[in-house]
């Protein structure tokens, strides 16, 4: 890990050797499972972090996944830098140490395995989006949109039902092996999760369920806001009873799209990793003390994320999740 370098991208085969090594290294927090297969019978491997609990309590579960769209190569940055801060700053923050005794936190670096290979075989296949399937025999397009795969309003809007189309959401709900992994390991363990994290890019936005303009996730007033498209996979967790359930788009918004340049991912990853903890922390809070973050500690949060567009976004929605569930 320490020779790693986390302000570059990395192609699939350097990130499968990654995920050994931050296992391999630290085996008091980390363990690995692969708990599906692509099309084309790639690994779909994510990382666990977490310690015994040394209370006796049900351990709760946090999910984040990230490259499910192949060309969104800030993503699987992004998780690698998760798990980079977690790992390195465990021992010596005792909020995160407690976290950890109480929240496994399941991390999955790239989704479409198969998608983000093909997005680096050669220039002109840079910005593939699908994954890799071609499930129509007479079609010479390939792949589906993996977050229009998912159970959740299925095909109802923000689809295409054209293989050619990038919103291709597939022949149905689930026919993609990659979505249907998410789905079984995820439902398997639905009652003890607490909070579904999927990473993005681009545009600096956080979206909540549900996509589809004409449903209210129950508790709406919480999640704040929505945005239009159905079969997502953050839907799909709200649906199936997963209360807190966000996608993060990250940088940028707009100049460089899905090819932000390596001089920027430090940059979006710490302001979205201050984010993603921030939401951890709330969800922790409220399941294991029945309260949230302190307003001193939201301040501290506040002052050091005020800088980014996407830090603000995210500030603002805790702030109104506090006002909404009446704690502020």
């Amino acid at each position: 890990m320490e020779n790693y370098n986390y302000t570059k991208y990395h192609p699939m085969d350097e990130i499968y050797r990654w995920m050994e090594d931050v296992e391999r290294a630290n085996p008091e927090l980390v363990s690995s499972t692969i708990y599906g297969y692509t099309y084309e019978r790639r690994n779909i491997t994510l990382l666990k972090l977490g310690q015994n609990n040394t209370a006796g309590r049900e351990k709760k579960v946090i999910w984040m996944d990230c490259g499910i769209h192949a060309r969104e190569w800030i993503a699987p940055a992004f998780c690698q830098w998760f798990v980079k801060e977690i790992v390195n700053s465990y021992k010596t923050n005792e909020k995160l140490e407690q976290m950890l005794q109480n929240l496994d936190i399941y991390v999955t670096p790239v989704i479409n395995v198969d998608g983000y290979i093909f997005t680096w075989t050669n220039n002109s296949n840079r910005l593939w989006r699908k994954s890799r399937s071609q499930s129509l025999p007479n079609s010479t397009c390939y792949g589906v949109d993996l977050n229009r795969n998912f159970k959740a309003n299925w095909g109802t809007i923000g689809v295409s039902f054209d293989s050619c189309e990038n919103t291709y959401c597939g022949e149905s709900a689930g026919s993609e092996p990659e979505a249907q992994a998410v789905m079984d390991f995820v439902g398997a363990m639905v009652n003890q999760t607490l909070c579904f994290l999927t990473i993005h890019s681009a545009g600096q936005l956080i979206l909540l369920p549900y996509g589809h303009p004409e449903i209210s996730a129950p508790n709406y007033n919480e999640l704040v806001s929505v945005d239009p498209n159905s079969g997502s996979s953050r839907d799909w967790a709200r649906l199936i009873g997963i209360p807190f359930s966000y996608t993060f788009e990250l940088r940028d918004k707009g100049k460089f799209g899905h090819l932000l340049p390596e001089n920027q991912i430090q940059l979006a990853c710490e302001e979205a990793y201050v984010g993603a903890l921030s939401i951890i922390t709330y969800v922790h809070e409220k399941a294991f003390n029945n309260s949230i973050v302190s307003n001193s500690a939201a301040t501290t949060v506040k002052h050091f994320t005020l800088a980014s567009g996407i830090a603000m976004m995210i500030w603002s929605t805790i702030m109104a999740v506090f006002v909404a569930t009446g704690f502020i």
